[in-house]
């Protein structure tokens, strides 16, 4: 991760490089003496070109003298503050606030960590109070989070009591679609109580010109598949075939797909990947009994198109891992 931090852009980069250049030119006078007195007795060293060092920037900032400790944040350009605490949590923040006082003041810095984090919530749309910090809010939907995944109904109802989110199937959907903060055990199960946030939520989807097994790997990502078979894995399947034919009316016209027939191959992807990823199933189904059990219940279907889907699954994966 520490790697990662020093990467910047290259406009960033430039203004870096001017501001050491800047810094070094006002003790060049300095350097170009000592430089003149030791000439006669060392050789000139070669030069190089260096790129902008994040190291010599903080000992310009600081005077020249050796940096001591851990780096001070607000010695560093404020994007890549910004992006080491990112990696922080609500705790940490906090701690972070008491010892950078200019940064855990910084309103745009805690609505910048909020969005980030928490991609749709319903009082971003609202005109917001006089007073209003955008660092309890975070510390808020934090709380909620935690809380959510402790009990799911609890967690929304937090959120309510805060305000944050509106008691609409819409709503909850976008905050959970937008949010990575949410165990996907407790998220399962508050979808399969919540059947009218899940519509919803599928809605969100969108597997234009997506590959069939693509586009379900992308939908169990946001909403897991169940760990057995069941009413609620027959649901999830269901909805995920009708979005997927409205979103590629035209590759429906072409292969002649239905919602049913996208069932039945989803079951059927299911089925394969089980069986190609289980250790446990020592005789591992070929390509072509894949192709042969598939066209005796999606009769529709072209072989070279249900042997792509075979290709699919043994070159990438499992679809719902």
């Amino acid at each position: 991760m520490g790697q990662a931090l020093w990467r910047l852009p290259p406009r960033q980069q430039q203004q870096l490089q001017e501001e050491l250049a800047d810094r070094l030119a006002e003790r060049g006078g300095v350097g170009r003496q000592e430089q003149g007195r030791d000439a006669g007795s060392q050789k000139r060293a070669p030069q190089h070109c260096y790129r902008p060092d994040i190291y010599q920037l903080l000992r310009t900032r600081s005077g020249g003298k050796e940096p001591h400790g851990f780096i001070d944040l607000e010695m560093l350009p404020p994007e890549l503050g910004i992006t080491i605490l990112s990696y922080l949590n609500a705790t940490d923040l906090c701690l972070a606030g008491c010892v950078w006082q200019g940064l855990g003041n910084d309103e745009y810095l805690w609505q910048g960590l909020c969005k980030s984090t928490w991609g749709h919530c319903s009082i971003y749309n609202r005109r917001l109070p006089a007073g209003f910090s955008y660092r309890r809010l975070y510390l808020q939907l934090d709380e909620g989070s935690l809380t959510f995944n402790a009990n799911p109904q609890e967690g929304i109802s937090y959120f309510m009591s805060k305000g944050i989110l509106v008691d609409h199937p819409t709503e909850l959907a976008k905050f959970i679609f937008y949010t990575r903060r949410l165990n996907w055990k407790m998220l399962r199960i508050y979808l399969d109580e919540r059947r009218d946030v899940l519509d919803e939520l599928v809605k969100l989807h969108n597997f234009s010109n997506q590959f069939l097994p693509n586009a379900l790997r992308d939908f169990f990502r946001h909403i897991h598949a169940p760990e057995e078979r069941g009413e609620y894995l027959e649901t999830l399947i269901t909805k995920f075939s009708h979005r997927f034919c409205t979103c590629n009316p035209g590759l429906v016209r072409e292969l002649g797909l239905s919602p049913d027939a996208v069932y039945v191959l989803c079951y059927s992807l299911i089925l394969l990947s089980i069986d190609l990823t289980s250790p446990h199933v020592k005789n591992k189904m070929s390509k072509r009994e894949f192709i042969r059990n598939t066209r005796r219940a999606a009769h529709n279907v072209s072989d070279d198109f249900v042997g792509h889907l075979y290709d699919n699954i043994y070159l990438i994966g499992h679809v719902a891992a």
